[in-house]
């Protein structure tokens, strides 16, 4: 019996399927689509995802491949009428490696993902999709369209907004979808406008946009969105993509049922407002598959505990963002500032917090342990001497965040109560 099953091959499935591939664990992930999408998309990268791209061995080729946001310019009447940008470029520091947004297209992101899940030696099967599943106390039982069936340990739900995986479990998804607010996205070819701007039509002091055209780098495509819009205007020369978007903004009432997991936007969607969407899925991710390798049940329920709490903050912000219509984008878009604070798994006066330190130490799946120490903890935790200033013992998780904080004497009980010390 292999111990996952993917379903979704987007950031989020992506994103898991390398966390449980560099553990050593037996998987399948399938997509029903039978090419990898095209167009481009989200396109924004967060700092903190940033993160999980470097400890994935990803984030050399996206920062090579992508770009920070350019500066905004307004027209009106075939003038420039405003200049600005979104955030200022920041430097960046120890405790923040990856300061900025950056721009990369979504399908971009997604190839990259591929190739290093294929240098783990695994691939996306194509044009397999989940017809249903079954799942008891010992594992779930999935049948895929065509009529193969196999055994798994668990199965994960990363196939989008309108996830077959969420509905078959019968989970709500509650919010709203605003069908009267739509949005014509698409790739684009255009004329007359330079590369190093990211062109705005419309009323900056009233916060009403007409269309704009975004320069996607290592392209020579636009994305363009035009609120409300069925038709393009004369500047664009030739269409390659185009989807009309609905604002749809909901959540799932449950991340977890038995053996099963949502993620991503099977578990939440957003406005596009904030760039939050995308990274949220990745982080899912980030958090599932250390406690999937991990295979303690107890663990596996601080998933929806930690994420639930995490995409319920998210989606508020979006939505104001959405509602507000505020181009600036700071810290709080960032995603460096969530926490996993009050968690079962957050122990001491700094559990739950982002460690924003020794990224290069942490780098792969193991804990890190901040303390001078000879007691030996398994072989999941890689002993590292303390920093300065440092009260008690900090064992960092996988993800990043501060599990436990205190006194040793106490670390081995913390350890043994979730089953960490045994992991991979």
């Amino acid at each position: 019996m292999r111990n996952v099953l993917i379903v979704g091959a987007g950031p989020t499935g992506l994103t898991l399927a390398i966390e449980l591939a560099r553990r050593g664990l037996a998987f399948r992930i399938i997509e029903k689509s039978a090419a990898h999408p095209a167009g481009v998309r989200g396109k924004g990268l967060q700092p903190r995802t940033l993160e999980v791209f470097d400890d994935l061995g990803v984030a050399e080729e996206i920062l090579a491949s992508g770009s920070t946001y350019p500066p905004i310019r307004s027209w009106a009447d075939g003038e420039v009428v405003w200049e600005g940008r979104m955030s200022e470029i920041r430097r960046a520091s120890a405790a923040v490696p990856y300061p900025n947004l950056i721009m990369q297209p979504q399908w971009r992101t997604e190839r990259i993902l591929r190739e290093r899940l294929a240098g783990l030696g695994h691939e996306v099967e194509l044009g397999t999709e989940l017809a249903g599943f079954e799942q008891d106390e010992e594992g779930v039982t999935a049948t895929l369209r065509g009529g193969e069936r196999e055994r798994f340990g668990h199965l994960v739900g990363a196939d989008g907004g309108r996830s077959f995986v969420r509905k078959h479990l019968g989970v709500g998804f509650a919010g709203e979808t605003f069908d009267s607010e739509r949005m014509l996205v698409a790739d684009v070819r255009a004329k007359g406008v330079d590369r190093e701007h990211w062109h705005v039509w419309g009323d900056m002091a009233k916060k009403t946009l007409n269309y704009s055209l975004c320069p996607i780098p290592g392209t020579d495509v636009f994305q363009f969105t035009a609120p409300g819009a069925t038709e393009f205007p004369e500047i664009v020369e030739e269409v390659l993509w185009q989807s009309e978007y609905r604002v749809n903004i909901r959540m799932a009432e449950r991340f977890r049922v038995g053996r099963v997991f949502l993620a991503g936007d099977a578990a939440h969607v957003h406005s596009p407002a904030g760039g939050q969407g995308l990274n949220t899925g990745v982080q899912d991710a980030y958090n599932l598959g250390w406690k999937l390798a991990a295979g303690d049940d107890t663990l596996l329920d601080t998933y929806e505990f930690e994420r639930m709490a995490v995409a319920e903050h998210v989606l508020g912000l979006s939505t104001r963002l959405l509602r507000t219509a505020d181009l600036k984008r700071d810290e709080e878009t960032q995603q460096l500032n969530l926490a996993y604070l009050g968690s079962p798994l957050s122990r001491g006066p700094r559990g739950g917090e982002r460690f924003g330190a020794l990224f290069e130490e942490r780098r792969g799946p193991h804990f890190l342990l901040l303390a001078d120490t000879t007691r030996e903890y398994g072989e999941a935790v890689r002993v590292h001497p303390p920093q300065e200033g440092q009260e008690g013992v900090i064992l960092v998780r996988p993800d990043g965040y501060v599990g436990y904080h205190g006194d040793e004497s106490e670390l081995s009980a913390y350890l043994s109560g979730f089953d960490i010390a045994t992991s991979s």
